[in-house]
């Protein structure tokens, strides 16, 4: 069975392993104050342009259209199988546009995932699962599906939200609250666990902000690797690392870096730094 992959960019992975495991990713259109990107934005562009305007952008989940280009040369063929792998439901309507493009071509080789996440937790999933299926050539559809539903299960992001500005001006944090937590250097740490985003800790200063990281990443299912991500600064993410990888059993030589795009940079802006991890349940 060959086994085709179809996501959109609210996922975050590096580039070239998207192309070498021929992975579609749907383009999402970014709109910056009527200024309109249809194809979305590369992440240097993006925030650049985010820091030079202060304008919130907003950003547009693929069209059902879309889909169904993306899934039309997989049309029940008996040879190959289809995962769609979306954005959470709880953050984007996305998998709304996937189900009625399954429903409109008639198409019946197709698995549709509901991440529950999002960014490089969702690249994280895609990686995993491309592991999976090239160590288990002959893994039917339904080992391959209820493996994908293991891990998602599994996969939990932490991140250090390092510019509270673009909370402030997203309508996210009111003044008086930032005004107190800027003064106080308070570093809001969010999870993505459930499907939604989520405020689970504020720590003071950076310091208190990565022992917490680290407290997260040692809840790990160590058969995983830890997979990190920063969104326009890629130094606080290096530092982290150079100050923390021994605590965290990670080889200094061996991880995965991504930079956190533009669907969540909307929201949390520049100099945002975190790690994705799989949880340990023994």
């Amino acid at each position: 069975m060959n086994y085709k992959i179809i996501t959109e960019a609210s996922v975050d992975m590096p580039l070239e392993f998207s192309k070498e495991n021929d992975i579609t990713i749907l383009p999402i259109e970014v709109n910056f104050g009527g200024e309109l990107f249809p194809e979305g934005m590369p992440a240097d562009e993006f925030y650049k342009k985010l820091k030079s305007t202060g304008v919130i952008p907003k950003t547009s989940q693929p069209n059902q259209f879309k889909f169904e280009t993306a899934l039309t040369p997989y049309v029940n063929k008996e040879d190959w199988f289809v995962i769609t792998i979306v954005i959470s439901s709880d953050l984007a309507g996305t998998i709304s546009q996937a189900k009625n493009a399954v429903e409109n071509l008639k198409m019946k080789n197709v698995y549709i995932c509901d991440s529950r996440v999002t960014t490089f937790a969702e690249g994280a999933l895609i990686v995993e699962l491309v592991k999976y299926i090239k160590s288990h050539k002959n893994a039917t559809p339904k080992e391959v599906t209820d493996y994908l539903e293991d891990i998602k299960s599994k996969v939990r992001l932490v991140a250090v939200i390092g510019d509270l500005k673009y909370l402030k001006l997203g309508g996210r944090l009111g003044g008086a609250s930032y005004f107190a937590a800027s003064v106080l250097n308070i570093k809001p740490i969010i999870s993505l666990d459930g499907g939604k985003v989520n405020t689970i800790a504020k720590k003071r200063g950076e310091k208190a902000a990565n022992e917490f990281l680290v407290e997260c990443a040692n809840r790990r299912d160590p058969r995983y690797p830890i997979y990190f991500g920063h969104s326009a600064n890629p130094s606080l993410i290096t530092k982290f690392l150079d100050e923390n990888a021994d605590k965290m059993g990670v080889n200094k030589n061996d991880y995965s870096i991504n930079e956190i795009g533009c669907v969540v940079g909307t929201h949390a802006g520049p100099d945002c730094y975190g790690l994705v991890y799989f949880e340990n349940r023994a």
